[in-house]
């Protein structure tokens, strides 16, 4: 995938019935299934059973199996519950005949009520002063570690600008944070906000792990690593827009038991916070 457009064919699900879909994958650059890509999908299939305009303000996830890239996905979704305001629904995909990753989504009736936010950091340098994926490939590629490299060759419907620039090579613990610029590629001024929505979710799969490897970066890196998803939540605030430079602001509170803790918020350039991330993913040492 290499544009918006591209991106929003892998989402669209095939229906097959009113509650059950089909969605196929894309490769990232990892041999399974991206878990974004499973999450923005999930999101589509429980999106098409709400009828009463009610907008997605949560969702919570669970991965259970890797995903087979060779095989199409089947999305079933449970009606849990369409109340005064809000709208419940449950999402489980399926391969091999086996339940490989679960969500329950809600979504609310619009309404209006009290508004507050934490503030972005306005301090940190802006996309203009700063190289993407595709700029760091071309000007460190002889030299960024094999599997490294291969995942920022794989081509992407996004474009990513890291505020700290981490040298692999500098076997040094870092802060437990990292912070990342991201825009589409392509025009995405078409896109409705449900659709919008699920875009946001698949990229909020990237990176979020980079705050907890940071951590133990001395000792730690995604050569010697096993990583995986374990679980993904998320809460939408506000509309928006792709038309400008989005910021992730991640932090990892906490890594323990072969698992580590990240949170993000995602803000808009003018500081709007438009949603907040947690997820717990596998850190095992391998050998």
């Amino acid at each position: 995938m290499t544009n918006v457009q591209q991106l929003i064919e892998l989402i669209n699900l095939e229906e097959i019935n009113t509650t059950q879909f089909e969605g196929f994958s894309k490769s990232v650059g990892s041999p399974n299934v991206f878990g974004g890509q499973v999450l923005a999908q999930a999101i589509n299939a429980a999106t098409r059973t709400i009828t009463n305009k009610r907008v997605l303000h949560s969702m919570h996830s669970y991965f259970l199996e890797a995903g087979d890239l060779k095989l199409p996905i089947i999305y079933n979704v449970d009606i849990v519950r369409d109340g005064g305001s809000f709208s419940v629904r449950r999402v489980s995909a399926e391969q091999h005949g086996k339940t490989i990753f679960i969500l329950s989504a809600s979504f609310q009736k619009k309404e209006e009520g009290h508004n507050h936010q934490i503030e972005i950091n306005d301090t940190i340098k802006q996309p203009e002063e700063l190289m993407s994926w595709t700029e760091i490939l071309d000007q460190f590629g002889e030299v960024i570690p094999k599997k490294t490299k291969g995942f920022l060759e794989a081509e992407r419907p996004v474009e990513f600008k890291p505020v700290e620039l981490v040298n692999p090579f500098n076997k040094e613990d870092l802060p437990a944070f990292t912070n990342v610029w991201f825009k589409l590629k392509g025009d995405a001024s078409h896109l409705d906000l449900a659709t919008r929505q699920q875009v946001l979710t698949y990229i909020s799969d990237y990176n979020i792990l980079a705050a907890v490897m940071n951590r133990h970066a001395s000792k730690a890196h995604w050569g010697n690593t096993q990583t995986a998803s374990l679980d993904h939540s998320m809460w939408y605030f506000r509309d928006f827009d792709f038309d400008d430079w989005l910021l992730y602001a991640i932090e990892s509170p906490n890594s323990s038991g072969a698992r580590g803790f990240a949170k993000g918020n995602i803000f808009t350039r003018d500081g709007q916070l438009i949603a907040s991330v947690a997820q717990e993913g596998l850190l095992r040492p391998k050998g």
